[in-house]
């Protein structure tokens, strides 16, 4: 590969503060491709997954609450990604549909549309309906002359225009969400009113968004409403952008005889998760927020907490044990027990059969480590990644959260095992990334750096492929200690595409 690496190419990689060795690993990817993950099997509760009676979920919210007042604890948005997925099937409505040829109902059932067919039904309970009705009217005074065909078209036209609301091209943190009564609510705002749950006597709620440069100013409009919320913001650093390739692998140059750089997807996050200095970080999608439910969604944000709290206080005590002179054999038993039930943690097979200092070392080894307790609902066939025992490249097995497309579905075992999952991901974690001393693990360390995502592109009508970074909660924290919880599916509530705002945890006519 060493041949590509041109003046030209130097000079580029210089500016953008990329190395050469990762620019060389990002080719072999592209050259070799990525191995998939092998699965042992799916987790499930009590087999990587912990469930809590009412009674447990009760203490553990008592423990967060009591100890609440120790902690720094802050929340991490990724929030940059702008919401042209949420839009696609209305663009391809725009750019596809001719009133002078067919109806809105034969290009819905030409083309077996249920989107948009049930976006045209409801659009009139979308909380920015009103608003972008009243501009549509505005620029066409003889709107209520024309056929309905006509008025959703112009009303979906003047939505995405990039002169009027141009939607599509907006985060989805500025977006109008949520309608209570009279007023409008965004993302943002639903995060920052959540983030009040661990609000102290002596401390304000803190919330870190991760955002595009371009947008900052829109979210700072939104955020400067909040005056006993601390705000702030991180971008990606460019030296996580990733190159893009040609399909026979050689390095994309662009019409102007420059590189093609893509941001490295929500992975290279770790970089930012890393400058946070709190001692517990709870982290969820900008897209996952309810106008329903608030309070069943906090009782369960405070349980992941608690439990955090309480088995990191156990491990730090349990640390503190191995690393004096005498480690009692009694001691040494009752650490193993919490390393293997309550952690999770697959010590090596012949584990017993090593020295006493042997067993201390790895037993420290594995209890040092950064800290996750992620949320985990029951699989309703949304699509995306889910928990797993994963076997690793040295043979030992940990639990993971896997995306389908690490998963080699033309392996029949493999595929069995994903079909067997119950459960899956919601992105709705809280993280420990402090040691036992209370500096701040260098998270970088922690990365499966063999792991990622290949995705193919185009760029001015040319294809080309490009490397996504290891995921945030995927490789990038293959190698914390990580708790995987059951917690009620009424938590999660994404909104993927604009017709999931029309679901009844988004509808003020459906609340109570």
């Amino acid at each position: 590969m060493e041949e590509k690496f041109n003046e030209s190419i130097e000079n580029q990689l210089l500016e953008k503060g990329i190395d050469k060795n990762t620019l060389e690993k990002q080719l072999r990817f592209f050259k070799n491709g990525i191995a998939k993950i092998k699965l042992v099997k799916s987790a499930k509760i009590k087999d990587g997954i912990h469930v809590f009676n009412d009674e447990k979920l009760a203490n553990y919210v008592t423990f967060f609450e009591n100890e609440l007042p120790k902690y720094k604890v802050e929340k991490f948005v990724p929030a940059s990604g702008a919401a042209s997925r949420m839009f696609k099937f209305l663009s391809e409505f725009l750019n596809d549909f001719d009133s002078t040829k067919e109806t809105l109902n034969s290009y819905i059932n030409h083309r077996n549309d249920s989107e948009l067919a049930v976006f045209i039904v409801g659009v009139k309970n979308l909380p920015f309906y009103k608003q972008v009705k009243e501009k549509t009217i505005s620029l066409y005074p003889d709107f209520y002359t024309f056929e309905n065909d006509i008025r959703n078209y112009l009303i979906v036209k003047t939505l995405l225009a990039k002169e009027h609301f141009d939607f599509a091209n907006k985060p989805k943190g500025i977006l109008p969400f949520h309608q209570y009564d009279t007023q409008i609510i965004t993302p943002i705002e639903e995060h920052l009113k959540e983030a009040t749950f661990y609000k102290t006597a002596t401390s304000n709620p803190k919330v870190h968004f991760t955002v595009s440069p371009e947008h900052l100013d829109d979210f700072e409009k939104i955020t400067n409403g909040f005056k006993d919320t601390i705000c702030s913001f991180s971008f990606q650093d460019p030296k996580t952008d990733t190159l893009a390739v040609t399909i026979d692998n050689e390095p994309f140059v662009t019409e102007n005889g420059s590189l093609l750089f893509r941001p490295g997807g929500h992975g290279a996050l770790i970089t930012n998760l890393s400058q946070l200095d709190s001692d517990i970080i709870f982290i969820k999608n900008i897209d996952n927020v309810s106008l329903i439910n608030q309070n069943i969604t906090i009782q369960y944000k405070k349980l992941l907490g608690g439990i955090l709290m309480q088995y990191q206080q156990q491990i730090f005590a349990f640390i503190t044990d191995l690393n004096a002179e005498k480690v009692t054999t009694a001691k040494l038993k009752e650490i193993k027990k919490f390393a293997k039930k309550k952690l999770q943690i697959v010590l090596p097979k012949d584990f017993e059969m090593y020295k006493k200092t042997f067993q201390i070392q790895v037993l420290i080894q594995q209890l040092n480590r950064p800290i996750r307790v992620c949320g985990m609902v029951k699989n309703e066939g949304e699509p995306g990644g889910g928990p797993f025992w994963v076997q690793e490249e040295n043979g030992s097995v940990s639990l993971q959260i896997v995306e389908t497309s690490q998963i080699d579905i033309e392996n029949g075992n493999q595929l069995q095992i994903l079909k067997d999952a119950t459960h899956f991901n919601p992105v709705d974690l809280v993280c420990g990334i402090k040691d036992f001393k209370g500096n701040k693990f260098d998270l970088s360390q922690y990365v499966n750096e063999n792991t990622g995502f290949i995705v193919q592109k185009t760029k001015d009508g040319k294809p080309y492929k490009a490397f996504e970074l290891p995921g945030l909660w995927n490789g990038a924290m293959a190698n914390w200690i990580s708790i995987f919880v059951e917690v009620p599916l009424i938590t999660f509530n994404p909104v993927k595409t604009v017709n999931d705002l029309l679901k009844p945890a988004h509808q003020p006519e459906q609340n109570g």
